[in-house]
Order: C-alpha cells, then sequence, then structure tokens
C-alpha cells in the first residue's frame, strides 16, 4: 500500500478543514473538483446535464465502499469504480488531487487506496462530463492527462471504445465483475479482436465463447439487430495502422444506453425507456445456443429453428466427422469433406461455388481481407487459391451484392443461420454443385467466375506468358530428367501439377534485412544441405528463411534447390509447407517459406522439456495424423513422391494444422522407377528401396506408417530395434494402452478407439512388400471411416516389416490379400479395431 507523503498529508489535512467549513456544507451541486477541494463520503459530483454521479456507494454489502460514476437516474448501473479490487472498509474515503497533480483516493488512515498514477503542474481539476467521462486536465487548454473512458469497468458509454491502440500498445476490453455485488475483476472479457478481420470477441479467461462475426460497414454480421436502431446509435470500427478499435456515440434526441457486460458472461445492448423507468435490453449475446462458439464445430451450421436436428446440420458437400457423436448429440467436432476439391494450381479447375444466404459469417481471426476488388474478383482471386475454402463480401454499404473480400484458408467455424444474415461462398467440388433444395439452409449456386472475369484471367494468362518468357533466362533452370534414373520424361499436357505457378524472387539486401544478416540468434534449424532462420519482411510477415550451405553449392547441392523451387511452385494444398519466394545471387541460394508458429512436429512427440509432448493431446495427435495422409494423398495423386516422410519434416500450425516440407529429395514418379540416388533416413526407409533402389508410391506409405506409430508411441523408430514388432505384438495382445505415449494422459472412449485404429492402419502400411500395402487414398478412406473392421496386419520381422506371404492374385485387392494372406477372413472377430 502507497504510504501518505507531506504533499499527500497537506491534501488530506486541507480537506479535512474544507469538510467542517460552513462553506463546504453550503456548497451547490457541482461537477468539477480542483485543487483544495475534495469530494468525501456522503458527497457528490453530478455532470451539468445530470446523466451522471459521481460518489461513494455500495454495491451489497454495506461495510465495503467504493468511488465510482453511476446513471443519476438509475443508481444500481455504475459505469466505472476507481477501487474495484480495494474497497473501503469504511465511510471515510475522500477524493482528492494532489499537490503533484494526481487524482487520490484516500481512506480513513490517510493511506492511497487508488491514483490516477499522473504528473501536472497546472491548475488542475477533475470534470465530470455528461457523457459519464471523468476528466484530469491542467487548464492548458490540452489534452486531457487522465480520462475515466481510458479505464473500463463492465460498461461502454457511447463515446468509449474498446480495441487496442497499436502505436502505444494501450488496450481497452470490458471486464465483468465478479459478482453482482463485487466489482472486482471477474473471468469474462469483451473486446475487439485485431487478428484477421475485426469482430467483436466474448471471452471466458483466454476462450472465444462468443463472437459478433466481422464488421460489414454497417454492423456485424451476426448482430444484424443493430440495423433496427441505427436511427439512434452511429457506429464506429477503426481499423488503421495506428489502431483497431470499436465504439458507438448517440444521435441528437437518442435516449441514454449503455453496453454491459453480465458477471455471468452475457453481453447487452441496454437503452432507457423514461416512461416506464426502466432499461429495455435491444440485443444480449448469446442470444440463443447457436450463439454459443463452435456449437456445430468445423463445416457444421447452426440453426436455432431446427431442434430436431440438435440445431446442427453439415454444411452442403459434407458429412458429419464422427456419426457416432453426431447421433448422440456431441456435433464440436463438426463435419468433413465429402469429395476433394480440384486445386488446378490457379490455372483450371472444375470448382465452383455454392451460396449460402442469411448466414453470419466464419470466425475470421484466420481469414485475410482485401478492399480494393469486386465481389466478382474476390471469385477470381479465390479459385485461383488452392487453400481458399471461401469468400464473402467486406463491405456491403453500397447495396447489391457488396464490395472487398474476405478470404478463409481454414476450417469455416462457428456458422449460423441468422436473419438478415450475409451470404457466403463456399468452394466446392463440382459433383457437389446440383442445386439442391434445402429448406434451413437456403443454397444457391455459382459455377465459376463470369464471362468478364473469364476474359480478364485470359488476358493475365497472356500477359504472364509474355513476362514469363522475358524473365526466362533469370528464372530457376530446373533439370527436366525427374522422371527417374532412366531419364524418360512425363507428358506435362496430362498433369496439372506441372503447369508452373510462378513464384516470385527477391533480392539478397531483402533476406539479408529480414534474418538480421544471417545472425545466429535467429537459427531455428539446421539440416545436411540447408541452415533455417527465422525472419521478417518489410510488410511485418514471419517467414522461415532456408539457406544452402556454401560447401553444399555443388551440382547435386544445386539440383536440390532446383528440385524444391520446381516442386513447390507447382504444387499447393492445405497439408503442404508454401513457399513464399526465393533468392538466387552469388553464392546465395534461398528459400523463403510460410512460417509456422510451433515449428517441427519433432517437438511435440519427442521433446522431453517445456512440456512440449504433453501439450499436444490425442485428439489433435489424431488430426495431424489425418492431415499428412491427406497431404501424401495429393502429392501422390499429382505424380509425386516425397521419399522423406519423417516427424522433423511435418511442421504444425499454432491451430497444429500439419504441413509436409523438405521437398529437396521429392521425385516425379515414373512407373517401375529405380533411383540410384538413394535418400535414406534411417528408420523410415521402405526395404524395397534400401536394398533395391525401387522407388515407388508405397515408399512412402511405408514412411507414413512409421510415422504414425511415433506420434502414438512418443517413441523414435531408431530407439528400439524390434519397434515394429513390438508395436504389432502390443496391437495382438490387445494392449493398445501400454503402446501409447504415458506422457499425454490418459485417452478414453471414443479417442482410445480411434487410436486403435490408427495403430492397426499404422501396422498395414508398414508391410514388408510394397504391393502388400495399401495406397493413401486407402489409408485416408480408412483414417475417416468409422467402421470397426479392418484387416489383420501380419507379423513384421524384427529389424523390417511384416513378413511376406503370398502374392496377390491379379484380381485381388490389397484388402482381400491381407485377410487370406494372414490367415483371416472377413468374418474374423481379430479383424475388429479393439483397444
Amino acid at each position: 500500500m502507497e504510504e501518505l507523503t507531506s504533499s499527500h498529508l497537506l491534501s488530506l489535512l486541507l480537506c479535512s478543514f474544507l469538510a467542517l467549513s460552513p462553506i463546504a456544507f453550503a456548497a451547490e451541486v457541482t461537477d468539477t473538483l480542483g485543487k483544495g477541494q475534495n469530494v468525501s463520503d456522503g458527497e457528490t459530483l453530478v455532470s451539468a446535464g445530470g446523466s451522471f454521479t459521481l460518489g461513494f456507494f455500495s454495491p451489497g454489502v454495506a461495510a465495503k465502499r467504493y468511488l465510482g460514476i453511476w446513471f443519476t437516474m438509475s443508481e444500481d448501473v455504475v459505469s466505472w469504480v476507481a477501487n474495484a479490487d480495494r474497497p473501503l472498509t469504511d465511510a471515510f474515503g475522500v477524493l482528492v488531487i494532489s499537490g503533484t497533480g494526481s487524482l487520490l483516493l484516500l481512506d480513513s488512515s490517510g493511506q492511497v487506496v487508488w491514483s490516477s498514477n499522473t504528473t501536472g503542474t497546472g491548475v488542475m481539476t477533475a470534470h465530470l462530463l455528461n457523457s459519464g467521462n471523468l476528466v484530469l486536465s491542467d487548464g492548458s487548454g490540452g489534452a486531457a492527462m487522465w480520462q475515466s473512458f481510458d479505464h473500463l469497468s463492465n460498461t461502454q458509454l457511447p463515446g468509449m471504445k474498446i480495441g487496442k491502440n497499436l502505436w502505444t500498445g494501450a488496450e481497452w476490453r470490458l471486464t465483468s465483475w465478479r459478482s453482482l455485488n463485487d466489482p472486482s475483476p471477474g473471468n469474462f472479457h469483451y473486446t475487439t479482436n485485431l487478428e484477421g478481420v475485426p469482430q467483436n470477441v466474448l471471452l471466458d479467461g483466454d476462450k472465444v465463447i462468443y463472437r459478433t462475426g466481422p464488421w460489414n460497414g454497417q454492423w456485424f454480421s451476426g448482430v444484424t439487430e443493430m440495423a433496427t436502431y441505427s436511427d439512434m446509435f452511429a457506429y464506429q470500427l477503426t481499423n488503421t495502422p495506428s489502431e483497431v478499435t470499436y465504439g458507438y456515440v448517440a444521435k441528437p434526441g437518442a435516449p441514454l444506453s449503455h453496453l454491459l457486460l453480465t458477471h455471468d458472461g452475457v453481453f447487452r445492448r441496454l437503452v432507457w425507456e423514461p416512461s416506464s423507468l426502466a432499461w429495455k435490453v435491444f440485443f444480449q449475446g448469446p442470444r440463443d445456443i447457436c450463439d454459443d462458439y463452435g456449437k456445430c464445430g468445423a463445416f457444421g451450421m447452426c440453426n436455432a429453428n431446427a431442434p430436431s436436428t440438435s440445431f446442427c446440420n453439415c454444411i452442403k458437400g459434407f458429412s458429419p466427422t464422427s456419426p457416432v457423436q453426431w447421433k448422440m448429440r456431441g456435433t464440436s467436432n463438426g463435419c468433413h469433406r465429402n469429395v476433394m476439391l480440384d486445386c488446378g494450381n490457379g490455372t483450371s479447375t472444375t470448382d465452383g461455388f455454392v451460396v449460402m444466404h442469411g448466414v453470419k459469417l466464419p470466425d475470421t481471426r484466420n481469414a485475410s481481407a482485401d478492399a480494393s476488388i469486386t465481389l466478382e474478383e474476390c471469385s477470381t482471386k479465390c479459385l485461383a487459391n488452392c487453400s481458399c475454402l471461401g469468400y464473402a463480401a467486406l463491405d456491403i454499404r453500397g447495396g447489391g451484392v457488396g464490395t472487398g473480400c474476405i478470404i478463409w484458408k481454414d476450417d469455416l467455424m462457428d456458422l449460423r443461420y441468422v436473419d438478415g444474415g450475409q451470404t457466403l461462398y463456399l468452394r466446392s467440388a463440382k459433383s457437389e454443385l446440383a442445386e439442391v433444395r434445402h429448406p434451413a439452409f437456403p443454397t444457391g449456386l455459382i459455377i465459376g467466375p463470369s464471362i468478364a472475369s473469364l476474359v480478364v484471367v485470359l488476358f493475365a494468362l497472356w500477359l504472364f506468358a509474355v513476362v514469363r518468357r522475358r524473365r526466362r533466362e533469370s528464372r530457376i533452370s530446373v533439370d527436366n530428367a525427374q522422371g527417374g534414373a532412366n531419364g524418360a520424361g512425363a507428358d506435362t499436357r496430362s498433369n496439372p501439377a506441372l503447369t508452373v505457378q510462378s513464384v516470385r524472387a527477391v533480392g539478397l539486401p531483402t533476406i539479408i534485412e529480414a534474418t538480421g544478416n544471417f545472425s545466429e540468434a535467429n537459427i531455428i534449424g539446421e539440416g545436411e544441405y540447408s541452415v533455417v532462420y527465422k525472419g521478417q519482411l518489410h510488410d511485418d510477415t514471419i517467414v522461415a528463411v532456408k539457406r544452402l550451405k556454401h560447401y553444399r553449392l555443388t551440382n547435386k547441392g544445386r539440383e536440390h534447390f532446383s528440385r524444391e523451387v520446381e516442386m513447390m511452385s507447382k504444387l499447393m494444398h492445405a497439408n503442404l509447407a508454401k513457399l513464399l519466394c526465393y533468392c538466387q545471387e552469388a553464392d546465395e541460394w534461398i528459400l523463403v517459406y510460410e512460417w509456422m508458429e510451433r515449428q517441427s512436429l519433432n517437438l511435440y512427440i519427442f521433446g522431453e522439456e517445456n512440456g512440449f509432448r504433453f501439450s499436444l493431446n490425442w485428439g489433435q495427435r489424431l488430426g495431424i495424423i489425418r492431415g499428412i495422409a491427406v497431404g501424401v494423398k495429393f502429392l501422390h495423386g499429382e505424380g509425386f513422391i516425397h521419399r522423406d516422410l519423417k516427424p522433423g519434416n511435418i511442421l504444425v500450425s499454432d491451430t497444429w494444422h500439419p504441413k509436409i516440407a523438405d521437398f529437396a529429395t521429392a521425385k516425379l514418379f515414373i512407373d517401375k522407377q529405380t533411383n540410384p540416388t538413394l535418400v535414406l533416413t534411417p528408420g523410415y526407409v521402405a526395404p524395397e528401396y534400401s536394398s533395391e533402389g525401387a522407388l515407388t508410391y508405397k515408399c512412402d506409405v511405408y514412411s507414413f506408417g512409421v510415422l504414425l506409430l511415433e506420434i502414438v508411441s512418443g517413441k523414435r523408430r531408431t530407439s528400439i530395434q524390434t519397434f515394429l514388432l513390438h508395436a504389432w505384438e502390443l496391437w495382438n495382445q490387445r494392449k493398445i494402452r501400454e503402446l501409447l505415449d504415458p506422457q499425454v494422459g490418459e485417452p478414453r472412449g471414443e479417442v482410445l478407439s480411434g487410436l486403435a485404429r490408427c495403430i492397426q492402419i499404422g501396422l498395414l502400411c508398414v508391410q514388408h512388400l510394397p504391393e502388400h500395402r495399401p495406397s493413401m487414398p486407402e489409408v485416408v478412406a480408412m483414417l475417416s471411416g468409422t467402421s470397426s473392421q479392418l484387416p489383420t496386419p501380419c507379423k513384421p520381422t524384427p529389424n523390417s516389416g511384416a513378413v511376406p506371404g503370398t502374392q496377390p492374385g491379379p484380381r485381388q485387392t490389397f484388402l482381400q490379400w491381407l485377410f487370406h494372406s494372414c490367415g483371416r477372413d472377413f468374418a474374423s472377430p481379430r479383424m475388429v479395431a479393439t483397444v
């Protein structure tokens, strides 16, 4: 507790004198406190218009006294509290201005309970404005030295703002009271979120429990009620390089109002009705079950008028991720896509858009916005980006379909139907584009861009071809012998992945500045051929900078570099690391990748420090396994083999989204291919590749199986000579829990069943002969399915994959062969994934 200084003591003595003075008792009601004056318990300041009062109050227990500001006609609505977490214990508190220019709240012993922490030498005064703002100034006519509007409690008044000043770092947010009678800070917060496209969010601690949807120029997309009282209030969303804030002002003649965050986590807009002398609720959030954040999970749509479906449906083209949980009203796991999108690498695609009317737009914390383009251009931009999952108008003020562009590249989360909501354009595969009537969620159809947009695209392609010809000599020369040892070329006309999408080149000075001249402090990883740095570009984008080691600038090293640029120029997918640009100047060969906040998967499955392994729970591990499988399936579908799948080459985002990296070793697949230049990471190499150099898609399948088993066990393949045999024996004895990483926690119920299924799939992937392993599409199907029936994997040998069995017949599928070669049939009870 701050001790009373000599200046404070002088102020207190003066205030005591004034309190006993007949002049003080006879003083009229005032809105101003000056030096040598005080407000003691029982006295007040009243704003000039009479709307607000400052004084001492007790919300519950009479023994606890607080200094605050409240509505004069409704004393129970307190808009600001000075000493919220340090109540006075008697009725002898006093508010004064110290000799150094601070507002001070002193208790009966003269100790400082609260201070404005300001310094001023002029004629200091505190003025209670009719807006409810208490302003401390020095009489110079300049800016206020301190104001209560910068120190929010649980109430937002007209003229207040929530959000953040990006220059000073100052933040403003509402914080709930701990209880109805305790104004100390509670668990709930309400503020403007700065990530992606601005929107207001309600937090329980650090967890989002409700959001308004993004600002569309007129209102928040999920709070369409704002249009009904826009004649009373003007809304202000500021999004500039200096600040991102939201506030509102009352229009002339508007009644008194405030926004209140209650102690139990409800946000309300309240308007005073003079005739009934009562507050009327104009809006409340969450308003119903569909406002609970993520109620229906990713790609799920909530309809408050559809209790027969537990209020949730998957949006068109999607199905429940877990039908069992969905049936039991566990909808938070959301939905997965039925048919993969046709990426087309931005040049040609059969994808289109399903139009979803009247919705609250999805969570925009990971979305991006462009205010400079039309909605039609936004459609073209989305189709040209393999990661784009949907788009919507950024601004609807001009009427029509709106202008500007919001693009989503991550899961569409927290969708709901809302009266008067916006239109969302969901990217969908061609087979999903047939128009279907849906009573709960009206949908229309857009197939590709309009004719005008098509003309623009064709012109852009022509211009790109001209520029590319002129710059051909300055771009990287890629080895055309990607087809394999035999030098066989691939028919690029039949492979859309071979249509190169331009990756821009940047100058070496840009890279030097981004990495602090390749500072050792910025090194985040090192491999055989390169060193990886964390960097920051001019636009503040955080990136990973991969620099080829100088002594590796051999023909082989240059080939690795060229191959990686070639690969990443052609392939774009949500589960592949994104190459942003490259640099090739003198002896510097550098690749610049998107930054993945959590870096390598290695840290989270093998890490022994900082609780990394514990931080990656079983649900997240299962999601990472599925994501890796989808990424490898995409690579194989485009004709490429990665050749070096391992935890160190899997990057994870801050939302645990996996992305496959390091394509320096990847090869374009030609049937019956062999490769004399082997890429051998011990433990992950398929037997046929290490012994014969035979390279097929099934080499990646084998590596994926090892990787899967490492993710669930927390053990390296090379840590135990009999790793695969040990895993099979525990699975065969139904001792699944003994195989799981003990540091992650005890899985239960459906999670445990999912892990057992994953382990069984992993063992199928490490069969000794490549023809006995599933393909990656089969792996993805097995991981996505919920059927309990899976083939029984054969027992591995101690040092390799599963024991070879009989060769599959000409018409036998992988699954049929496995059942019969291991002595099982389709009715065998051992086909059940046991726990």
